[in-house]
């Protein structure tokens, strides 16, 4: 499947909400990062996520 930035948690069955707290924990891993938990609960969409990462200065999003 293509990424794209109209994906949404729990549009595909691969987007659970196990996985969700995997693409939290991958993110923070990659990043550097801490997600807080209100972040957590607003990354609903790729998009979403794209512009969350830029709040802990996360440039470099594709």
């Amino acid at each position: 499947n293509d990424i794209t930035d109209e994906l949404e948690y729990q549009s595909i069955p691969e987007w659970d909400s196990v996985s969700h707290l995997v693409l939290v924990t991958e993110l923070e891993a990659a990043y550097g990062i801490t997600i807080e938990m209100e972040d957590v609960l607003t990354m609903g969409s790729v998009a979403k996520i794209k512009e969350l990462l830029k709040k802990y200065h996360v440039e470099q999003v594709s």
